[in-house]
């Protein structure tokens, strides 16, 4: 039997309902026909039709052409690709591991799904591009923090930003980049609001890690006061051993919750001369520092960094450093040209700028591009080896969740023309209007186009009742059940896009009122 090295290709686990890669351990070997994993379990392979790059050598030494089948591999064989590219189906497996059989799937993947999927889960490589700016956030926090370190002075910060907008990522990048500039001049302390939101809890473990880092004996039976005046001394002793201690506080609007006893003790420490620490504040919250008492206000220092959306420019740039391959010897030369060559045509198509845009619109924040771009990626056609645009808009269409689209797909045509005459109403700035003004809106529209869809006020009501229940309208006041409904002020609770693309997607929507709700 011959034996063959295993080419540098990755096996993934494939769910083919959610579409998600999981990696598996790597594929070393074939050998006797018979294809072992990283950890030498043999996998039993069916259905396999396999293209992969390189060469291989049978035990004689003999060396096969490129291009020419294997005639002692696994069933369905393994044949060299002269573009290059490594090529796969789907793959059905079963591994075995001592006596036990588990069913999997397994994808051999190209050259840039190993790379790709790498850059686009490590949030360093993907948020780098963002931070050359001299005037971006990244360039702010460093020098706020560096010049602590520097000048032997104590700073507070507070990064505010939506959840995905890269503060802890922006923040873990400054905070590698300052313990390789200053690696014996930094301590980081690290408490989350969501586990020592409680000031008891949040000093001891303020005290326990400062102890870890300095190789101190702590104390678990400690009182709050111990650990608070423990913590003092520490950053007087840091101060004049000219060691900067560095606070991220995670969740900090929870911080404010309470008599804020830590928040205080800690700003009332650093306005010690002896002092050198920098605390910084990580919250969703745009009005986290109005929650401050005032006795805690006035030692805080007011600084602000504001994570915004990236940038239509931000986002391709991020899109061309996440997605284009590396040319050097770790990939095929003429493949990754041909690929970032495409990859580059595709972002110039007016079609993909369409998805973009759409994207934008959806969620533009960093951690659902990261998803978007994954989910592209594992769109990709395996026969091809390249990203197409097809991928991008299957990935846009799985992204969006569009629950109010979803349920007008269910209304009934009366309920679509109570919706309409609710939307034609606010167009007309009626802010507020009850089930009456709609109904005459309703018969505005029979009259002036004398629609078959006419039904009576009851049967209107009920469905209209139907749209409540269905949450696409709601009631505008709080007086609950004192006035009839077709008295009480409604809005509608779906935006004006979301209406004429459901209206679209309808199966049986008549098109007078496609063109009433454009």
């Amino acid at each position: 039997m011959y034996g063959y090295a295993w080419p540098s290709v990755t096996a993934l686990a494939y769910n083919p309902s959610t579409k998600v890669l999981c990696e598996l351990p790597k594929l070393s070997s074939i050998r006797g026909g018979k294809i072992f994993d990283g950890f030498g379990n043999h996998l039993l392979i069916d259905d396999c039709e396999a293209h992969c790059t390189g060469s291989s050598r049978s035990s004689s030494g003999g060396r096969r052409d490129p291009g020419r089948p294997l005639s002692d591999a696994p069933k369905g064989g393994f044949e060299y690709s002269t573009l290059g590219v490594p090529r796969a189906r789907l793959l059905r497996a079963v591994a075995g591991e001592r006596g036990t059989k588990q069913a999997v799937t397994v994808v051999f993947l190209p050259f840039c799904y190993d790379t790709v999927a790498k850059w686009l889960c490590n949030p360093n490589l993907i948020f780098r591009p963002l931070c050359d700016s001299p005037d971006g956030n990244y360039s702010k926090l460093k020098f706020i923090v560096s010049s602590s370190v520097t000048e032997a002075c104590n700073n507070s910060v507070l990064l505010l930003g939506p959840r995905g907008s890269g503060k802890v990522a922006v923040l873990e990048l400054v905070l590698e980049d300052l313990l390789l500039d200053y690696p014996d001049m930094i301590t980081l302390i690290r408490l989350n609001g969501l586990l020592h939101s409680d000031d008891n809890s949040a000093l001891k473990e303020i005290a326990r890690q400062l102890c870890v880092e300095h190789q101190l004996l702590f104390s678990k039976m400690a009182s709050s006061d111990d650990n608070s005046e423990f913590m003092i001394a520490m950053l007087r002793e840091c101060g004049l051993a000219h060691k900067t201690i560095v606070f991220v506080l995670d969740e900090f609007d929870l911080f404010t919750q309470g008599k804020q006893r830590l928040l205080y003790a800690l700003l009332d420490a650093m306005q010690s001369v002896t002092s050198q620490a920098v605390v910084i504040g990580v919250s969703c919250r745009l009005d986290a520092d109005q929650l401050l008492e005032k006795r805690v206000k006035s030692r805080f220092s007011h600084r602000k960094l504001l994570f915004l959306p990236p940038s239509e420019e931000d986002i391709y740039r991020l899109l061309d450093h996440v997605l284009s391959l590396p040319v050097d010897p770790s990939l095929p030369h003429d493949y990754a040209i041909e690929f970032n060559a495409k990859l580059h045509s595709m972002f110039s198509d007016e079609r993909f700028r369409q998805v973009i845009d759409s994207y934008m619109n959806f969620s533009p924040t960093v951690r659902h591009l990261v998803k978007f771009l994954f989910r592209a990626v594992s769109d990709m056609d395996l026969k091809l080896g390249y990203l197409s645009f097809e991928n991008f808009k299957s990935a846009i269409s799985c992204l969006q969740r569009q629950p109010k689209i979803e349920c007008l797909r269910d209304c009934s045509i009366l309920e679509l023309y109570i919706l309409v005459c609710m939307k034609r109403l606010e167009v007309k700035e009626q802010n507020s209007y009850s089930f009456n003004a709609v109904m005459k809106e309703y018969k505005s529209i029979h009259d002036s186009f004398q629609t078959s869809d006419y039904y009576s006020q009851d049967v209107c009501l009920r469905a209209f009742e139907h749209v409540l229940q269905r949450g696409l309208v709601c009631f505008a006041d709080g007086r609950g059940r004192i006035q009839s409904t077709e008295f009480r002020p409604v809005k509608l609770l779906i935006s004006f896009a979301e209406l004429s693309q459901g209206l679209k997607a309808h199966h049986s929507c008549p098109a007078i009122l496609q063109k009433l709700a454009s």
